[in-house]
């Protein structure tokens, strides 16, 4: 059914926030109208891209599109014709940085009047920033969101033919759209969606109300596409969700993400990761599937927000510290050589000094292997935002120091483990510090440096000779 793009479609913050018993709405096979076909003949395109794994995933259906329809990928956005910003939500500083970029867009336009900017992602699903677009930025010719991108060929149409600016972002629960066409940032690791959307609402996040409810993909999809990897010589795959402790609880039928995990793992693709795991719903089962198959990598980012228990609850997450305890203790006695990294937010409206404390002292009894800190960031939309917040921006700024202190100490300390021990890399290329040395990942997700030959997609013994805060550094064992 054509659409009427005659007018705005501008997403509201109030439907972003239901959820109902329906269940989304699948499409099996995606095709590109023949007419659509030469849209992109002698154009050329640029995409940046801004945030999470999810978001990165997303820019490669986007470029997938766009050459199928005869685009060319350009190396520079002064050398480009369509000009896609694929944008993040969750830290005021991220939008701040687009909005920048759009303001460059003005300019640009002026030199080349037949420029093409879009803007998609998660702020395009936000109803204050799309207002922001469609009535003060008119150098914006295209606003999509997460949950069209499958429609980019259509939208185009009308920008590039019709000569119409298209806003048209849609406030759903989401579907499920198979058979996209994908150009991979690399040809030996691959994101793999499994799940899309979030329904924990925590007080502080935006996503539920940007990536929609829960939806799973099948089981059958989702091994379709890794089977085919292996076949095209990938020798790793993420599994992707907002939460994918929650993949399947949308099925029917009893089949979970350890039961995902499981068949993932039995297809023999050497390396699997997975991310991102909420605490909250973290079953251990998972752990002993990770303990069971070793091409499972021994890493799990598990996301505590902080380490005081109101604070907790003020977030809407209300787990026991002593629970987040046990999941870690029961990681670490059944995979005693695994990574676990976390997320931490520092200033959380009107957090006290001794709420702070217990962050800190959560942050040594685990020695995480790394941290992704933030100072808290209100979202408007979000519940967190409309409370009245009495911490100064210096003092968040002196916690989140600190904090960010005990990240290097614990970094450090959990490399310095590796020196004088063997471990098996995926060899990615050179090193961009240092041409000389090439780079890759150990099964723990450690930055590896490292002399010798080797070539890209190849898993090779380094013997780890020193550690610094962040990497590993070796050579080659033959």
């Amino acid at each position: 059914m054509k659409k009427d793009y005659s007018k705005y479609f501008i997403p509201s913050i109030t439907r972003s926030r239901q959820r109902t018993k329906n269940s989304a709405t699948r499409c099996d096979f995606f095709s590109i109208d023949k007419s659509f076909l030469s849209l992109g003949k002698n154009h050329t395109f640029y995409i940046k891209t801004y945030g999470c794994q999810s978001n990165l995933r997303d820019s490669e259906d986007i470029v997938g599109i766009l050459k199928k329809l005869d685009f060319k990928q350009a190396s520079s956005i002064e050398k480009a014709d369509l000009i896609i910003l694929n944008t993040c939500a969750v830290r005021e500083n991220a939008e701040k940085k687009v909005f920048g970029k759009i303001g460059q867009f003005k300019s640009l336009k002026k030199l080349k009047p037949h420029s093409i900017f879009a803007v998609c992602g998660c702020m395009a699903q936000e109803e204050e920033v799309v207002n922001k677009i469609a009535n003060q930025l008119k150098q914006v010719d295209l606003v999509f969101g997460t949950h069209n991108i499958h429609m980019l060929p259509e939208m185009l149409n009308e920008v590039i033919n019709q000569k119409q600016r298209v806003i048209y972002v849609q406030s759903k629960e989401g579907d499920v759209i198979e058979g996209l066409p994908i150009d991979r940032s690399s040809k030996i690791k691959a994101f793999v969606n499994i799940m899309f959307g979030c329904d924990k609402f925590c007080t502080y996040c935006i996503v539920p109300y940007t990536r929609g409810q829960i939806r799973s993909r099948s089981k059958d999809d989702v091994l379709k596409e890794i089977n085919q990897l292996i076949k095209d010589g990938y020798k790793e795959v993420t599994l992707l969700g907002q939460n994918v402790n929650s993949y399947g609880i949308d099925f029917k039928h009893n089949y979970h993400f350890y039961d995902l995990l499981e068949d993932v793992a039995k297809t023999k693709i050497p390396r699997v990761r997975f991310v991102t795991s909420n605490p909250w719903n973290f079953d251990l089962k998972i752990v002993d599937v990770m303990k069971k198959y070793p091409n499972i990598m021994p890493y799990i980012h598990l996301p505590i927000q902080s380490g005081d228990e109101f604070i907790l609850k003020q977030m809407n997450r209300s787990m026991k510290i002593d629970d987040y305890l046990k999941i870690i203790n029961c990681i670490r006695t059944n995979i005693p050589n695994c990574a676990i990294s976390t997320d931490i937010i520092v200033g959380f409206p009107n957090e006290t000094d001794v709420q702070f404390e217990n962050t800190i002292k959560l942050y040594e009894k685990v020695g995480f292997d790394n941290a992704y800190t933030f100072i808290y960031s209100p979202r408007s939309g979000t519940s967190a935002a409309l409370i009245k917040d009495e911490i100064s921006l210096a003092t968040k700024q002196e916690r989140l120091s600190r904090l960010n202190e005990m990240v290097r100490k614990y970094a450090k300390w959990n490399s310095e483990q590796w020196v004088n021990k063997i471990v098996p890399v995926l060899v990615e290329g050179l090193s961009k510090t240092n041409k000389s040395t090439s780079t890759g990942y150990s099964p723990e997700w450690k930055v590896v440096n490292f002399s010798g030959k080797a070539k890209v997609g190849e898993i090779k013994n380094i013997l780890i000779t020193s550690a610094s805060r962040f990497s590993l550094n070796g050579k080659v064992i033959e």
